[in-house]
């Protein structure tokens, strides 16, 4: 592609948001600089996610999309990694819709002040320099590193007339560069043996935007720990408490704020502009960095965070609350019947990280028990499982990969158990339940199966497509009988929204044929996509 348009956009969002969620992990791991709390990487996908969710569906304008994707960043940026992120995305956003005005009609350039590479390699530099502005005393060997050798690599390829996609591979490359260089430039990397957590996480976005531009996925392994060069420490030093807030606030008056900031303590990133600015500072005080806040404006949605809580958990207090995600109104039923709480989520409609956190929040339990019931389910409920470990709650995540994994661990819950002993017997469940599905064709695909075309039965036997057929009976006796085909006792249909209430009959006949030894258990399930979800135990 060599046009930065709204669809590029949303390519880079998403692609960004899935390669954050299975880097997360290993970018936690690297996180001892500026405190090792081990969440960098979880910091940087919630901050990823709220951009992502804070952007509209429907027709945009280049213009419209990227401030609500900037503002989007900077209202839920998450720690010292996820506010300069938010600054990098929101001024690098700002500078492409200056360098590259579009008709705001029309949605083509309207005399653009150089070429799309140009001004990517431009927009990129401008966020670099803002980003290292946003910060009251910048570190070398961090993101900001990162960033601005990135920046450095594109305009070095702009000014040799690349095209835009080579621009964004020599951003990469300077990046990944930069970010080796990261262990000699921190004392503190030195010793662990690590790379920058948050530079790490900035090549992992970076790219994601290499893979939309060229078209090919690339694939960004987070480097592992080398051997540490003296000895290491997983302490916490320094200043006891991360205070973060927003600010409503006059552009003049944040200099001499920053400044007040940082003679309290230090990680000091205060980001944002128009008026509204996100706050962030590792501090012993937490009353005075609020109290530097309402001297000059309003601060609201303010979050402190003890770092020995997170370093070091406590034992909660009994109580236990399951989150299980479903795809239907009487799959909720079902799972609201068997004591858990419900949010809406499954194919076509993305649960988020936020609505997970909000969940746990609401349940004010000291336990937690997350069920995703869909494979795209479990990386946000780990990141928000991570998230909610720093406020000392006790999470399990089961990786329940379909609905009706999901029904067999809840119908073993038992909140009497002890915590450990719950989600061992709640993960056994989840794990003797093979699981399939039939659904109809919308497009033609190349499947695990083979080719398919509009309007043929699929058949789906533990996430993969097994079968094709031009008949959706058919299909489901397929997955029937090779999910009963490695034995079992239960099997358990649920039906979708649209689904003929023959077809589940007929299921039930042909397995009452037989395997006279298999009991068949009929849900409503209200999912849409799937006519009939299928599960033995």
């Amino acid at each position: 592609m060599e046009e930065l348009t709204v669809e590029v956009l949303r390519a880079w969002a998403r692609t960004a948001l899935a390669e954050l969620a299975r880097a997360r992990t290993g970018i936690d791991e690297l996180n001892v600089y500026p405190v090792p709390d081990g969440d960098t990487g979880t910091n940087l996908y919630l901050t990823w996610e709220a951009a992502c969710d804070a952007l509209p569906k429907g027709e945009l304008t280049f213009t419209e999309a990227i401030q609500a994707f900037g503002r989007g960043a900077l209202l839920g940026a998450r720690g010292n990694s996820g506010v300069i992120t938010s600054q990098l995305i929101r001024a690098c956003g700002l500078r492409l819709d200056e360098n590259l005005p579009r008709d705001q009609v029309n949605g083509v350039l309207a005399d653009p002040k150089m070429s799309e590479a140009a001004a990517f390699a431009d927009a990129l530099r401008f966020a670099a320099d803002a980003a290292y502005g946003a910060v009251a005393q910048p570190v070398e060997g961090t993101m900001l590193t990162v960033a601005r050798a990135a920046a450095t690599g594109a305009m070095t390829a702009a000014n040799e007339g690349k095209s835009l996609a080579d621009v964004c591979l020599a951003a990469v490359a300077s990046a990944r560069q930069a970010l080796t260089k990261t262990t000699e430039q921190l004392d503190v990397l030195r010793r662990a043996g690590v790379v920058d957590a948050g530079g790490a996480g900035l090549v992992v976005i970076l790219g994601a935007m290499e893979s939309v531009l060229t078209g090919q996925h690339v694939r960004v392994e987070v480097p592992a720990r080398v051997e540490p060069q003296g000895e290491s420490s997983a302490s916490v030093d320094g200043p006891a408490y991360e205070v973060m807030y927003l600010l409503d606030a006059a552009d003049d008056k944040i200099g001499d704020f920053r400044q007040s900031l940082a003679a309290l303590g230090d990680s000091v990133v205060v980001v944002g502009g128009d008026g509204l600015w996100n706050v962030h500072v590792h501090t012993d005080d937490v009353g005075a960095a609020i109290e530097h806040g309402i001297d000059i404006g309003r601060p609201h949605r303010i979050r402190v965070t003890h770092f020995a809580d997170q370093a070091h958990q406590h034992e909660p207090a009994p109580g236990r609350a399951v989150i299980a995600i479903v795809a239907g109104d009487g799959l909720g039923e079902l799972f609201a019947e068997a004591g858990a709480r419900i949010i809406r989520g499954g194919p076509g409609r993305r649960c988020s990280t936020g609505e997970l956190l909000q969940a746990i929040e609401q349940s004010k339990a000291p336990e937690i028990v997350i069920l995703p019931n869909d494979q795209d389910s479990i990386a946000v409920a780990e990141a928000a499982a991570t998230a909610a470990r720093q406020d000392g709650i006790r999470v399990a995540v089961i990786p329940t990969r379909a609905q009706v994994q999901g029904l067999a661990a809840v119908a073993v819950h038992d909140p009497e158990r002890s915590f450990d002993d719950d989600v061992v017997q709640l993960s056994a469940a989840a794990g003797q339940t093979r699981h399939g599905a039939v659904t109809i064709a919308v497009k033609d695909a190349w499947t695990m199966a083979g080719m398919c075309r509009v309007g043929d039965a699929l058949g789906v036997v533990d996430g993969d497509f097994a079968l094709i057929t031009d008949d959706l009976e058919q299909a489901t006796y397929g997955v029937v009988d090779r999910l009963l085909g490695g034995g079992g006792e239960l099997l358990t249909i649920v039906t979708g929204r649209d689904a003929d209430p023959e077809l589940a009959a007929a299921v039930e006949r042909h397995v009452r044929r037989q395997r006279k030894d298999v009991d068949v258990m009929v849900y409503d399930g209200g999912q849409d996509r799937y006519p009939l979800l299928i599960g033995v135990e």
